[in-house]
Protein backbone atom coordinates (compact mmCIF):
# COMPACT_ATOMS: atom_id res chain seq x y z
CA UNK A 1 0.00 0.00 0.00
CA UNK A 2 1.34 3.42 -0.90
CA UNK A 3 -0.38 6.77 1.33
CA UNK A 4 0.55 10.06 -0.53
CA UNK A 5 3.12 12.55 0.49
CA UNK A 6 0.54 14.52 2.20
CA UNK A 7 0.78 11.90 5.02
CA UNK A 8 4.31 12.45 5.74
CA UNK A 9 3.65 16.08 5.64
CA UNK A 10 0.99 16.33 7.60
CA UNK A 11 2.29 13.85 10.09
CA UNK A 12 5.39 15.86 10.41
CA UNK A 13 3.20 19.17 10.74
CA UNK A 14 1.65 18.03 13.01
CA UNK A 15 4.26 17.10 15.33
CA UNK A 16 6.01 20.39 14.71
CA UNK A 17 2.80 22.58 16.12
CA UNK A 18 2.61 20.10 18.96
CA UNK A 19 5.90 22.17 20.00
CA UNK A 20 4.28 25.67 19.92
CA UNK A 21 3.88 27.68 23.17
CA UNK A 22 0.73 28.45 24.38
CA UNK A 23 -0.97 30.50 22.19
CA UNK A 24 1.77 29.93 19.89
CA UNK A 25 0.62 29.57 16.07
CA UNK A 26 2.48 28.37 12.76
CA UNK A 27 1.89 29.82 9.56
CA UNK A 28 1.29 26.99 6.85
CA UNK A 29 4.46 29.34 4.99
CA UNK A 30 6.48 28.41 7.75
CA UNK A 31 5.69 24.83 8.07
CA UNK A 32 6.58 24.58 4.13
CA UNK A 33 9.87 25.95 4.79
CA UNK A 34 10.71 24.02 7.72
CA UNK A 35 9.67 20.74 5.71
CA UNK A 36 11.12 22.13 2.27
CA UNK A 37 8.15 21.26 0.70
CA UNK A 38 5.51 23.11 -0.95
CA UNK A 39 3.31 25.59 0.56
CA UNK A 40 0.40 25.27 -1.46
CA UNK A 41 0.42 21.47 -1.35
CA UNK A 42 0.69 21.65 2.49
CA UNK A 43 -2.10 24.05 2.90
CA UNK A 44 -4.22 21.68 1.39
CA UNK A 45 -3.50 19.14 3.68
CA UNK A 46 -3.40 21.81 6.55
CA UNK A 47 -6.86 22.69 5.78
CA UNK A 48 -8.26 18.75 5.44
CA UNK A 49 -6.96 18.76 9.33
CA UNK A 50 -8.52 21.68 10.11
CA UNK A 51 -11.68 20.35 9.01
CA UNK A 52 -11.44 16.87 10.74
CA UNK A 53 -10.70 18.78 13.78
CA UNK A 54 -6.86 18.07 14.41
CA UNK A 55 -5.80 21.67 13.98
CA UNK A 56 -7.47 25.06 14.81
CA UNK A 57 -6.63 27.86 12.23
CA UNK A 58 -6.68 31.22 13.23
CA UNK A 59 -6.86 33.85 10.64
CA UNK A 60 -5.61 37.04 9.54
CA UNK A 61 -2.00 38.36 9.25
CA UNK A 62 -0.50 36.78 12.27
CA UNK A 63 -2.87 33.76 12.38
CA UNK A 64 -1.84 30.31 11.46
CA UNK A 65 -1.99 26.60 12.50
CA UNK A 66 -1.74 24.90 15.78
CA UNK A 67 -2.84 21.66 17.48
CA UNK A 68 -7.31 21.47 18.25
CA UNK A 69 -6.12 18.59 20.65
CA UNK A 70 -3.48 17.45 22.98
CA UNK A 71 -0.74 15.37 21.62
CA UNK A 72 -2.06 12.02 23.35
CA UNK A 73 -5.57 12.61 21.63
CA UNK A 74 -4.10 12.78 17.82
CA UNK A 75 -3.22 9.18 16.15
CA UNK A 76 -1.69 8.27 13.76
CA UNK A 77 -4.86 7.07 11.73
CA UNK A 78 -6.68 10.37 12.59
CA UNK A 79 -4.26 12.03 10.41
CA UNK A 80 -3.88 9.31 7.90
CA UNK A 81 -7.86 9.66 7.27
CA UNK A 82 -8.27 13.41 7.71
CA UNK A 83 -5.22 13.55 4.50
CA UNK A 84 -6.50 10.46 2.43
CA UNK A 85 -10.49 9.82 3.45
CA UNK A 86 -12.05 7.01 5.15
CA UNK A 87 -12.41 5.09 2.07
CA UNK A 88 -10.30 1.14 2.42
CA UNK A 89 -6.98 1.13 0.20
CA UNK A 90 -8.46 -2.02 -1.66
CA UNK A 91 -11.67 -1.49 -3.51
CA UNK A 92 -13.05 -4.76 -4.89
CA UNK A 93 -14.74 -4.03 -8.20
CA UNK A 94 -15.96 -7.82 -8.83
CA UNK A 95 -13.48 -8.37 -11.54
CA UNK A 96 -13.93 -12.00 -11.01
CA UNK A 97 -16.91 -11.67 -12.33
CA UNK A 98 -15.70 -10.59 -15.67
CA UNK A 99 -14.02 -11.94 -18.87
CA UNK A 100 -15.13 -14.86 -20.94
CA UNK A 101 -16.28 -18.28 -20.02
CA UNK A 102 -18.58 -16.99 -17.10
CA UNK A 103 -19.73 -19.22 -14.41
CA UNK A 104 -22.93 -19.40 -12.16
CA UNK A 105 -24.01 -16.03 -9.84
CA UNK A 106 -24.19 -19.11 -7.46
CA UNK A 107 -20.40 -18.88 -7.04
CA UNK A 108 -20.57 -15.41 -6.41
CA UNK A 109 -22.64 -15.35 -3.67
CA UNK A 110 -20.17 -15.70 -1.02
CA UNK A 111 -17.53 -12.19 -0.64
CA UNK A 112 -14.93 -12.25 -2.55
CA UNK A 113 -12.07 -13.95 -0.17
CA UNK A 114 -9.00 -11.54 -1.85
CA UNK A 115 -11.38 -8.60 -0.71
CA UNK A 116 -12.16 -10.11 2.51
CA UNK A 117 -8.32 -10.52 2.98
CA UNK A 118 -7.47 -7.62 1.99
CA UNK A 119 -9.90 -5.29 4.08
CA UNK A 120 -8.31 -7.60 7.18
CA UNK A 121 -5.30 -6.76 6.74
CA UNK A 122 -6.33 -3.27 6.28
CA UNK A 123 -8.46 -3.71 9.60
CA UNK A 124 -4.97 -4.43 11.12
CA UNK A 125 -3.13 -1.04 10.54
CA UNK A 126 -5.78 0.88 10.94
CA UNK A 127 -6.00 -0.39 14.92
CA UNK A 128 -1.56 0.09 15.03
CA UNK A 129 -2.35 3.10 13.49
CA UNK A 130 -5.24 4.22 15.79
CA UNK A 131 -3.11 3.01 19.03
CA UNK A 132 -0.19 5.77 18.23
CA UNK A 133 -0.61 8.42 19.37
CA UNK A 134 1.47 12.13 18.53
CA UNK A 135 2.30 11.93 21.70
CA UNK A 136 3.96 8.57 21.33
CA UNK A 137 5.78 9.25 18.62
CA UNK A 138 7.13 12.63 20.30
CA UNK A 139 8.50 10.10 22.96
CA UNK A 140 10.00 7.76 20.78
CA UNK A 141 11.59 10.76 18.83
CA UNK A 142 13.13 12.26 22.05
CA UNK A 143 14.59 8.30 22.91
CA UNK A 144 17.01 8.45 20.15
CA UNK A 145 17.83 12.00 19.76
CA UNK A 146 21.07 13.43 20.86
CA UNK A 147 19.67 17.29 21.69
CA UNK A 148 19.80 17.96 17.61
CA UNK A 149 16.53 17.63 16.20
CA UNK A 150 14.42 19.25 19.20
CA UNK A 151 17.44 22.00 18.67
CA UNK A 152 16.63 22.81 15.25
CA UNK A 153 12.25 22.85 15.95
CA UNK A 154 13.14 25.00 18.95
CA UNK A 155 15.45 27.62 17.39
CA UNK A 156 13.01 27.42 13.80
CA UNK A 157 10.06 27.77 16.49
CA UNK A 158 11.70 30.81 18.20
CA UNK A 159 11.92 32.72 14.37
CA UNK A 160 8.63 32.01 13.30
CA UNK A 161 6.02 31.39 16.03
CA UNK A 162 3.34 33.94 15.84
CA UNK A 163 1.68 34.46 19.89
CA UNK A 164 -2.01 35.20 20.24
CA UNK A 165 -4.57 34.89 22.51
CA UNK A 166 -6.46 31.57 23.16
Amino acid sequence: MKMGDGVEQAIHSVAMLSGLSEGGVLSAAALAEFHGVSTSYLLKHLQALSGAGILDTVPGPKGGYRLAKAPKEISLLDIVLAVEGSQPAFRCAEIRQRGPNPVSDRLFAQPCTINAAMLKAERIYRAELAKTSLADIGIELASVDDGSIAARGCAFLEIHERKTAR
